[in-house]
């Protein structure tokens, strides 16, 4: 039911994402990030609240922005914000969870991202340890309609459709396995219920699409409106990869910054659902069910559900064939292993890092299989500091 509700939104707001990545010219961002003053804050976390990024894939852009000269509040602000939510997650919360949860999402993320920019403009200081690395930016050529196409159906797919499928396989988990009403043990204590919550999300790699059928599922289950956006905000915005590479590029008392903003106002927007009465249409009868039928025909979901699921079977199919093809190398190539990477995005970071050198004429990085492959004659110990200066473990 669940994956059927979410298919057309979700099939829409992969095409918007599409657009914007490739509409919008990288430097765009950069241009409007770079005074360190409350104003490049609002605008990272504007600019940030719509892009599809998880909390892994938005770290290199992060770092990019920061190597582009962008302020250390308005990377922080970024940070903070645009793993929360995205086009198209706010597609697919609408049609899960209703128009509350729809509004307050980005709400609460662009409200969270400029206070942990303000925050990290006054507490963390230029000659704190705040690293930045050199990069270059690639021109992406081609049709651009193939290239938003490719970027919404195929790489988007390939970047959050494994998290996507185990969302919805863990929402089914729930409504099966966890007895009805489980969360009303808490009683009246909804604070005790966000920090439970809190334990559970904070170390969890989840992206910000993922996270709405298991929102869904708990709320079924009892667990009040407050603890799960509490869920929808901390969730896709930390886990613990996330955690050691902000740390280990961005500084210690910047990572303290980002980690306390977003437990203090998941918990601080969590107390406000609850106390404005948020209702969940969508879970709560059958009117919001037929709501939904009129505007979308049952037909048109369920052709939705099978595109979508075409899709990513293809898209992660594809995956897992890179990950164990071997193809023989070009001459004056050599492989290395890094770790770390878990997206497009990842991989894109660490082949800029390593194309700004001399003597690399090309590099391609491979996130299935740890590996970054380049062509050309840079030494092993430039590799591995430009590898390290953008966030990630070199193994050689």
């Amino acid at each position: 039911m669940v994956t059927g509700e979410m298919s057309p939104y979700l099939l829409l707001g992969f095409l918007i994402a599409g657009i914007l990545h490739v509409f919008v010219p990288a430097r765009f961002y950069s241009r409007y990030l770079s005074r360190d003053n409350k104003f490049a804050v609002l605008y990272a976390a504007l600019l940030g609240v719509p892009l599809p990024l998880c909390s892994c894939g938005v770290i290199p852009t992060a770092i990019g922005l920061r190597n582009e000269k962008a302020s250390k509040g308005a990377v922080a602000s970024f940070l903070i914000a645009t793993p929360q939510t995205g086009i198209d997650s706010i597609l697919a919360t609408f049609s899960v969870l209703g128009l509350g949860f729809a509004i307050i999402r980005p709400v609460a993320a662009l409200v969270t991202g400029v206070c942990g920019g303000l925050l990290v403009n006054r507490f963390v200081q230029d000659d704190d340890d705040f690293s930045a690395i050199d990069s270059s930016c690639r021109v992406e050529r081609g049709n651009k309609v193939w290239r938003v196409l490719r970027y919404a159906y195929f790489e988007m797919i390939q970047n959050i459709g494994l998290r996507l499928l185990i969302g919805l396989v863990l929402a089914a988990i729930i409504n099966v396995a966890v007895p009805d009403e489980f969360f009303l043990h808490f009683g009246s204590n909804t604070l005790l219920q966000m920090l439970v919550i809190l334990v559970v999300a904070i170390p969890m790699y989840v992206c910000s699409t993922g996270s709405i059928p298991v929102a869904a599922s708990l709320i079924m289950k009892g667990l009040s409106p407050g603890a799960a956006l509490v869920m929808l905000m901390a969730g896709p915005a930390v886990n613990l990869a996330s955690i050691l590479v902000v740390r280990k590029a961005l500084g210690k008392r910047f990572t303290a910054i980002y980690l306390l903003v977003i437990v203090v106002f998941s918990v601080l927007f969590g107390l406000l659902v609850n106390a404005l009465g948020i209702s969940i249409p969508a879970m709560a009868g059958h009117s919001a069910h037929h709501a939904m039928d009129s505007a979308t025909p049952g037909t048109f979901r369920i052709l939705c559900t099978i595109v979508l699921s075409l899709l990513i079977i293809f898209a992660l199919a594809m995956k897992l064939f890179s990950r164990f093809s071997n193809k023989e190398a070009e001459p004056d190539t050599t492989v290395y292993k890094v770790e770390g990477m878990h997206c497009s995005h990842c991989e894109a970071a660490v082949v800029r890092a390593v194309e700004a050198l001399d003597g690399v004429e090309s590099a391609k990085a491979s996130a299935s299989r740890n590996t970054l492959t380049i062509k050309g004659k840079a030494s092993l110990d430039d590799v591995k500091e430009a590898v390290e200066k953008a966030g990630y473990t070199f193994k050689g």
